[in-house]
């Protein structure tokens, strides 16, 4: 018989059963609410979490497009190359475990660290072409740093680095472009440079960066837990497209000469700096433009620059006061408007009163008779002022504008300044005592050189351009946009005014006839040009100084076919571009017009007929 114990022991056990029950059904209620959960709920973020963890996106870099003169000669060009890095800590942890395993097989870490850095030296020192000394010292030195991340050399092979990579456990060889300026500070200041991450930080690097760097591309794949590429999922590729090449205006051999002599006219002149500009007389294309103190970007840029130079370009971004240089606007408005004619003789006294201003001549001298040409191959104040009265205010501004002063030339390179120019509306009483004679506005040297580029262009200016042709990676060859032109006076008026600023360069035994500049002339060639000394201001007393000035000489060469302009701005000269006595840029003018006439093989000139009347005796 079942007793009523049994009977409680049957109902103990059933209870227990039917709570087991529950505690199972409620277990795989909330197993199967979590698996609901992770498959609704968290499934999209797992499942995308799970994709990146097997996905790989690889960058494909853009190659940034190479710079090259006129004759295609390379002024800056990428190379491939790599930079071996590693994490000092890691390494030295690592190095220490292996040793601690198999220490008969894993030296310590005090030797592998010194047989990193030792072949290392040895493989880049033995690279052929790209072969240097490297301290092999300095890389240990860095190898135990307590650091997370060192770069242990720059600008490696990328075979040699990549088989010191696969060497040394630990050492990575990084992609690193390297961009290359193998004319080292020649032409830098037109160039420009890079970053270290590529990207173009002065000069026509910085100005055409978009078209120089191109776009970067990049592909997905996915790998393996081991990391193996899983065959067929390479997709969302996006190509790379390479920078274009830029094909500049500048002759590398003209650049190199004229860089050369600047630098060699600022140390025998004590001046603090010089720049020259050239163009071609015709297209107003740029064929040269320095400036002392360039950068050389191979060698120690801190150093250099503690040394003063820059990779600036006070050509374009420095206006300065030109002087006597501007005074051929004056005769081509005189010219131009049939005010005078060259031979026409002007009574011309030591000073002249305009607007309560009293402007003298360099020199004293009294009542002289000098010829229109006289005026300006003497370099006649008073003689201009008298010039610019009969052109009238309103007629000389829009002069001025018609030149280009006071406006940008919008040359391919950052930085220009377009001057100082008082605006017509502006002017009081003294200013047209100043302008026609070069005083009371400021242009940069380019600028300058653009006023005679219009006299030698048969009275057409024409914005000077940097740029010759853009070559997409296609190998399309896009050329420069063509440069705005203005007519600024007619071609009889600029030959005329190049024959009259002839006289300037014209030597006379006796004086007479003599013009400002006669260093400048080129024996066999007939040069027009003009001098200018414009008085800086003294900080000290807010006024002109009698000591500190700009020289400045810019000509046509030769006058009566002109091939080139070119233009001279020496700042706070102490002698002659030759350290002669003086203070003149003239035989700076020689030396380049003379070397450019020869290196282009310009025929000669024809022989004139005596010199130019300047000064006729009063009786």
């Amino acid at each position: 018989m079942i007793g009523p114990s049994g009977q409680a022991g049957s109902g103990k056990l059933g209870t227990r059963s039917r709570a087991i029950v529950a505690l199972s059904v409620v277990f795989v209620v909330v197993l199967v609410s979590r698996l609901a959960w992770l498959q609704t709920v968290k499934g999209p973020e797992l499942a995308a979490l799970a994709q990146q963890q097997r996905t790989r996106v690889y960058d494909e870099f853009a190659r940034r497009g190479s710079i090259e003169d006129t004759d295609g000669r390379v002024l800056a060009y990428t190379m491939r190359s790599r930079s071996l890095t590693t994490s000092p800590n890691v390494l030295r942890a690592e190095a220490a475990e292996r040793h601690t395993w198999n220490p008969k097989v894993n030296p310590p870490p005090e030797e592998y660290l010194s047989t990193i850095a030792h072949t290392i030296s040895e493989k880049i020192a033995g690279s052929g072409a790209s072969a240097r000394d490297v301290d092999p010292e300095e890389i240990l030195d860095k190898l135990n740093k307590d650091s997370g991340y060192e770069v242990l050399v720059r600008n490696v092979d990328p075979d040699i680095a990549a088989a010191i990579a696969a060497q040394f456990q630990g050492i990575a060889a990084d992609r690193q472009d390297v961009r290359v300026y193998p004319n080292g500070a020649i032409g830098e200041n037109i160039i420009g440079k890079t970053s270290a991450d590529g990207d173009g930080q002065f000069g026509y690097e910085a100005w055409a960066d978009s078209t120089l760097s191109g776009s970067d591309g990049s592909v997905t794949e996915e790998v393996s837990a081991d990391g193996q590429t899983i065959p067929g999922t390479l997709r969302d590729r996006i190509p790379v497209i390479n920078g274009s090449d830029a094909t500049l205006t500048i002759d590398l051999d003209v650049q190199t000469f004229v860089q050369q002599q600047i630098e060699q006219a600022k140390a025998n002149s004590g001046a603090e700096h010089v720049s020259a500009v050239v163009l071609d007389a015709k297209t107003a294309k740029v064929v040269a433009m320095a400036n002392t103190g360039t950068i050389d970007p191979t060698g120690d840029i801190i150093a250099q620059r503690k040394r003063g130079k820059s990779f600036g370009n006070p050509a374009i971004s420095d206006p300065f006061e030109p002087g006597s240089v501007a005074k051929i606007i004056t005769a081509a408005a005189a010219i131009e408007d049939g005010k005078t004619t060259p031979d026409e003789v002007l009574e011309v006294p030591g000073s002249i009163r305009m607007a309560g201003v009293t402007v003298h001549d360099a020199w004293n001298h009294g009542l002289v008779n000098y010829t229109t040409t006289g005026v300006f191959g003497k370099s006649s104040n008073v003689g201009t002022l008298l010039l610019a009265q009969r052109v009238g205010e309103d007629r000389f501004a829009d002069m001025l504008t018609r030149f280009g002063i006071g406006q940008p030339t919008h040359i391919e390179l950052p930085g220009e300044s377009q001057g100082l120019l008082p605006d017509r509306s502006q002017w009081s009483g003294g200013t047209f005592a100043n302008l026609p004679i070069g005083q009371g506005m400021s242009l940069t040297l380019l600028q300058m050189a653009g006023v005679y580029q219009a006299i030698a262009n048969d009275g057409v200016r024409i914005e000077p351009r940097i740029v010759e042709k853009i070559t997409t990676p296609d190998g399309t060859v896009i050329p420069a946009d063509p440069a705005p032109q203005t007519r600024v006076v007619s071609g009889q008026t600029a030959q005329t005014v190049r024959t009259i600023f002839q006289a300037v360069t014209q030597n006379d035994p006796t004086g007479i006839n003599r013009g400002t500049g006669p260093a400048a002339a080129v024996d066999g060639y007939q040069i027009a040009g003009k001098t200018g000394t414009a008085q800086q201001v003294d900080p000290n007393c807010n006024c002109y100084s009698n000591s500190m000035y700009w020289i400045t000489f810019a000509g046509i060469a030769p006058a009566d076919d002109p091939r080139f302009v070119i233009a001279i701005m020496m700042d706070k000269p102490q002698r002659g571009p030759h350290g002669e006595g003086g203070q003149s840029a003239a035989p700076l003018f020689h030396d380049i017009a003379a070397w450019l006439l020869n290196h282009y093989n310009v025929a000669l000139s024809p022989p004139r007929e005596g010199p130019e009347q300047l000064t006729l005796h009063i009786p």
